[in-house]
């Protein structure tokens, strides 16, 4: 982070595309009603007997609809990360994580699926891990893939995962491999500054990504369940997975397609772009809540903060860093992402992003245990 850079406040306040004025509040339903018809196409064509997004994957040469959502989100990654560099990538940590994320989806969100099916396998992909993909864990999926897919979703999502928060905190992946944090570092990024840092929404978000979680384990757990027991009892499968209202079937619909997609991306240009990652990602509360344990923070150099707001301002999960940085209190939050732009908005770089080895007193402060290796 020696090299990171420092940037002002530029015209973020003076473009109004970038603020909840008409224009941002019409590009928000226009994301909302892309999500609505790609979720729900087939209710398009009752209404209107025609399957738009369809219909343009089968002119583009593509499989399905889902895979020309790929396509469109790995270009969104790749606009948006031009976008953000030319703004930004005077940082060389800014350089190396946008990259590293782009290159991500385009190889392992996008391609490596699409491809795997040319050769008789299964799509997979290999960058989402348990809980984000909430289905790799049900033993129906497991039992479906080849031992070396099923070995390799069973360590990453409860093993690697993990063990790198500890290390490096949950910035390695949600803010280096994780594609719904890629759009939100790329595409996201005009907005990020309209994620709200009050007191209210960031008690709702302890709620509702700790409910999300809870909800994501006691799925897995009941659809485990389900494959071991359900042949027996049937009333308890159809409750389970045996129908449109089943609670596989609501999770998928609940987080699967209306948090994740509909709010999680549609509402970025008027509740900021990590709406998905700050409130409702079970993967984010895991990794939250382990890299709280481990060696990451963000150092604060004591008696240098000229209180400009700038960290504040930009930060993408709401955490009001300026007040840590006033109090000269390095710190360590649950919801942060380690994309470094409280470092590098400020003018005087008091913020640094980093893994310390030792004990720091920091964690001792906010009674925060600390691996010792």
């Amino acid at each position: 982070m020696d090299l990171q850079g420092q940037n002002g406040l530029l015209s973020t306040y003076r473009e109004g595309w970038r603020n909840r004025g008409v224009i941002g509040i019409a590009i928000s339903a226009t994301l909302v009603a892309f999500y609505v018809v790609l979720y729900w196409e087939h209710k398009v064509k009752e209404h209107f007997g025609i399957e738009p997004l369809t219909a343009i994957s089968e002119a583009a040469g593509l499989r399905n609809r889902w895979y020309l959502y790929g396509f469109l989100y790995s270009v969104a990654m790749a606009g948006g990360a031009v976008y953000y560099l030319r703004r930004h990538g005077n940082s060389r940590y800014n350089r190396y994580r946008i990259t590293v994320n782009v290159a991500v989806q385009i190889a392992l969100g996008f391609s490596l699926p699409f491809i795997m099916p040319l050769f008789g396998r299964n799509e997979f992909y290999f960058s989402y891990f348990w809980p984000l993909k909430y289905d790799y864990l049900y033993p129906q999926t497991l039992a479906d893939l080849p031992l070396y897919l099923s070995l390799y979703t069973v360590v990453g999502s409860l093993v690697a995962a993990p063990l790198f928060a500890i290390v490096y905190g949950k910035r390695w992946y949600c803010s280096w491999v994780c594609g719904c944090g890629g759009l939100a570092n790329t595409f996201g990024d005009p907005w990020r500054h309209l994620t709200s840092k009050s007191t209210k929404a960031w008690r709702f978000e302890q709620v509702s990504v700790h409910s999300v979680l809870v909800l994501a384990v006691a799925s897995t757990f009941l659809l485990g369940l389900d494959w071991l027991i359900g042949k027996d009892h049937p009333t308890f499968h159809y409750v389970v997975s045996g129908s449109d209202w089943s609670i596989k079937a609501f999770y998928g619909f609940a987080v699967g397609a209306i948090l994740a997609g509909v709010i999680g991306t549609g509402l970025y240009p008027l509740f900021g772009p990590r709406v998905w990652c700050r409130n409702f990602c079970p993967m984010a509360a895991v990794l939250g809540l382990v890299h709280k344990l481990g060696r990451f923070r963000i150092r604060v150099k004591p008696d240098m903060c000229i209180s400009c707001g700038n960290c504040s301002a930009y930060c993408e999960m709401g955490i009001d860093v300026r007040s840590y940085a006033q109090a000269n209190e390095s710190f360590t939050r649950a919801s942060c992402v380690g994309c470094g732009m409280c470092a590098h908005m400020c003018p005087r770089g008091v913020l640094k992003l980093e893994n310390r080895w030792e004990r720091s007193d920091d964690k001792s402060r906010q009674h925060l245990s600390v691996v010792d290796f």
